[in-house]
């Protein structure tokens, strides 16, 4: 796709352009802007993907600057109990809930370091969140395997750990190292243990399930196995 053609889109859809002079943003990082919103970037360095930059300020300097939104729950509008393909090229509404892709995380985390941030609100309008200092995603042919360290925390406890160093998994595609398969059982895909100790692409519950449990977009640490986000979203910042 030309620069004129992505242009001529980011006009019709309303979307902010991040392309000029031929400069191709990697990430948020590369977007000089102070205003969150859409933007295009090029993990992959040749084709353009739609992303949403979440641009912090006000707080301490490591929760700063602009993120790169990864995956984003805040209505349940959007199905995320997909097969292995959706989660590896990416789906949903980038206005709104999303997943970028596997892929795209694995070329964005490849050649450069980021950490992670993991924000959290429930139905009560109560917000937290979690840092994680180093972040990334392996290629395919090891599974999408995570890598995450170094949490700080920012209200919500640690739930994310407990799922690093394990393989990707959805419902057609068992990886991860439980008897059972997690993604079936738990209705989400994720980088799954045997099994959870979050599952921000479960089902979205509007708040507390006691019926229901772990199978919700829940995170363990901070409201327990049964009570679904409001909103969450996953983003990553670049590290120098």
């Amino acid at each position: 796709m030309t620069e004129l053609v992505v242009a001529l889109l980011s006009v019709l859809m309303g979307f902010t352009e991040s392309v000029s002079d031929g400069f191709k943003p990697i990430d948020c990082s590369d977007i000089n802007k102070s205003v969150s919103g859409i933007y295009s970037i090029y993990p992959a360095g040749d084709i353009p993907v739609w992303v949403y930059c979440e641009m912090i300020s006000g707080g301490k300097a490591e929760d700063n600057g602009a993120w790169t939104v990864f995956q984003r729950r805040m209505d349940g509008t959007v199905n995320f109990y997909q097969l292995w393909d959706p989660y590896k090229r990416g789906f949903g509404n980038v206005e709104g809930e999303y997943w970028l892709g596997l892929e795209n995380m694995y070329q964005l985390t490849r050649k450069n370091k980021y950490m992670l941030r993991v924000d959290l609100e429930d139905f009560h309008g109560n917000k937290a969140f979690a840092l994680y200092s180093s972040f990334s995603v392996d290629a395919e042919a090891d599974g999408y395997k995570l890598q995450v360290s170094g949490f700080k925390d920012g209200g919500a406890g640690d739930s994310l750990s407990f799922h690093n160093g394990q393989k990707f998994s959805t419902f057609d595609k068992d990886q991860d190292v439980s008897g059972d398969n997690c993604a079936k059982k738990h209705l989400g895909g994720f980088w799954y243990k045997d099994c959870l100790g979050t599952n921000p692409n479960g089902i979205y519950l509007w708040g507390e399930d006691d019926i229901l449990d772990d199978i919700g977009n829940v995170w363990k640490k901070w409201k327990g196995f049964n009570v679904g986000m409001k909103s969450i979203s996953m983003k990553i910042k670049r590290v120098s």
